[in-house]
């Protein structure tokens, strides 16, 4: 006697459908007309939701997309997570479903990329995914740090807490970020305008001077001869100027995007800057104690949380140094006896992470190295600031007053031979 075997087939988890846009127009019990915008599945659903709520529909239709694909909007950036983990913990902590937290979050945003990222992480979960399975279908928005403290959260049943503490965590670091490329911005920019003018003069003004000192007859002194041969060659030449700046732009990215080594360089580099090195050492001190501070607080286990710092420093140099630390304390060493090894924590970074160690406060002394060291990176960019402004002044004076100079000496010279 053979026996059949039935084959059961996995039951196939429907997704809900996508939800779409519409406008809407009608009235109340009173008669008085209502307008409105509202997510649904399609019009007739939308429809049945608006008489349930007293409204007899007039016109429900999608809403249009605006010109020049307006529609797709801004992208979404790190401080739209940080709001979206405020607005989640808030409304879960008030006792609001996280599918329903979800739907009004997405309702509410301006942006429709945002809003489209959170209704997709709402049918993950709706599909029967947890929150964490759900995040990790978008990884670009949310990072390994980011999906690590919801599993964590998830795992120990204080996801809301959790997800307070991820958006203070983001918007310090946010804060940062902006801090630092305040520094970056401001001299780059200012270097930038005067190549900008310096261009200008010497391909459009310059030209002028010469055809008027070409009827003196006499020998231009060397300075504007200079500037005079130098305006020449760029009238000449200017197509492969810009083809050759446009080169090395594009090079340039192209190694720091896809060359290790070539990041490595920058890394240790810019850490050698006179003033912008050490708001860099401060930036990635600060960077290291939060994030690890945060990773730690959630129950995240220390070598994870270490693997998972590393690459939240911002700098390679630090996310090496992190790795042996990792490395380090995986075999049983201590966090501070393995931040010695690196030698390149400060003092008093190493004891204050030695005296949490001790106290089983790690996470409450690396968020108060953290704030001191932000607030070391605020002083030194706002020190940066008042220090740049005269050498700007003085950098912008001598590079255009030079060329004028410059223009202007034949004329003074034949002034002094006239008279």
């Amino acid at each position: 006697m053979s026996a059949t075997r039935t084959t059961r087939k996995p039951a196939v988890v429907r997704r809900p459908d996508p939800l779409a846009i519409f406008v809407w127009e009608g009235t109340d019990k009173r008669g008085k007309v209502m307008k409105g915008e509202q997510q649904a599945k399609n019009a007739n659903a939308l429809r049945a939701e608006l008489r349930r709520q007293g409204i007899t529909p007039k016109v429900v239709k999608a809403k249009g997309k605006p010109l020049f694909g307006g529609a797709a909007g801004k992208k979404i950036s790190p401080l739209d997570i940080a709001i979206f983990s405020r607005q989640l913990a808030t409304m879960m902590k008030a006792g609001v479903p996280i599918v329903t937290s979800m739907e009004i979050i997405a309702n509410g945003s301006k942006n429709p990329r945002m809003s489209a990222l959170v209704n997709g992480v709402r049918a993950e979960i709706e599909s029967g995914s947890s929150l964490y399975e759900a995040l990790s279908k978008h990884p670009v928005q949310f990072d390994e740090l980011y999906r690590n403290l919801v599993k964590s959260g998830e795992s120990a049943g204080v996801l809301e807490t959790v997800l307070d503490t991820v958006a203070t965590y983001k918007e310090n670091i946010e804060a940062l970020k902006g801090k630092i490329k305040k520094a970056m911005f401001y001299p780059a920019m200012v270097v930038a305008v005067a190549l900008i003018v310096s261009s200008i003069l010497l391909i459009f003004v310059v030209p002028q001077f010469e055809q008027v000192f070409q009827g003196f007859g006499a020998d231009l002194p060397a300075f504007t001869q200079m500037l005079i041969n130098l305006s020449d060659f760029m009238v000449g030449w200017w197509w492969a100027i810009a083809i050759a700046i446009v080169g090395m732009v594009a090079i340039f990215i192209m190694a720091k995007n896809r060359s290790l080594a070539f990041q490595h360089f920058l890394d240790r580099m810019i850490l050698k800057v006179p003033v912008i090195g050490q708001i860099m050492h401060n930036s990635a001190i600060a960077r290291f104690a939060r994030t690890l501070g945060v990773t730690f607080k959630a129950g995240v286990p220390l070598v994870e949380a270490l693997e998972t710092v590393a690459g939240a420093t911002g700098n390679a140099v630090y996310e090496d140094a992190v790795n042996r630390i990792r490395d380090d304390v995986s075999v049983g060493y201590s966090v501070n006896m393995a931040m010695k090894q690196v030698n390149l924590f400060p003092h008093m970074v190493v004891q204050m992470t030695a005296i949490g160690e001790e106290a089983g406060a790690l996470d409450t002394m690396l968020f108060k190295v953290a704030e001191f060291y932000e607030q070391e990176v605020n002083n030194a960019v706002d020190a940066l600031a008042s220090l740049l402004e005269p050498m700007i002044m003085v950098f912008l004076g001598v590079v255009v007053g030079g060329m004028v100079i410059g223009m202007y000496l034949p004329i003074f010279k034949l002034g002094a031979v006239v008279g």
